[in-house]
């Protein structure tokens, strides 16, 4: 095997932009980024429980149901599926958000929520769940996809 030592981050998402591009429903999910905290610098918010979902027809879905994490208003999930990794909220009873899990500010995986709000743990920057900015350094909004939820399924889209 042969061995490169990737010297930049730069360098390090060029190597892995292949394998971290991921196609929804026609719109592209980069995932380069590392998801682990910088020290002294990330969040102690609580971790999103975990769910796995599939995809049909170029559509994430994923079935909610009594047992789910997702089961009430006001709950939030981290989802992945082979199309890449999302952040559910459950925002009514019939009326779901669904986020990228890519941080705008560094490319880290989200995966803390607290108090209503998404936790990136690299850098502590704060995401509501319609993905708006309310606490920094990210500066740009996390990428929103469409949902639908019918018959107990949430389907996603780009």
């Amino acid at each position: 095997m042969v061995e490169r030592k990737l010297r930049t981050r730069r360098q390090f998402c060029e190597a892995c932009s292949g394998a971290s591009m991921m196609l929804i429903g026609g719109a592209v999910l980069q995932a380069c980024g590392g998801g682990s905290p910088t020290s002294g610098s990330g969040s102690n918010a609580p971790a999103l429980p975990r769910l796995s979902a599939g995809v049909s027809g170029g559509a994430i879905q994923l079935t909610i149901d009594a047992s789910s994490p997702l089961a009430t208003p006001g709950s939030a999930a981290f989802v992945s599926s082979p199309a890449g990794n999302l952040l559910v909220a459950r925002t009514a009873a019939d009326t779901f958000t669904a986020l990228t899990a890519t941080c705008t500010h560094e490319g880290c995986t989200i995966t803390g929520f607290s108090g209503q709000s998404y936790v990136c743990p690299c850098h502590g920057s704060q995401f509501s769940t319609n993905g708006g900015v309310l606490n920094g350094p990210a500066t740009r909004s996390l990428r929103q996809y469409q949902t639908q939820f019918a018959g107990g399924v949430l389907t996603i889209t780009g």
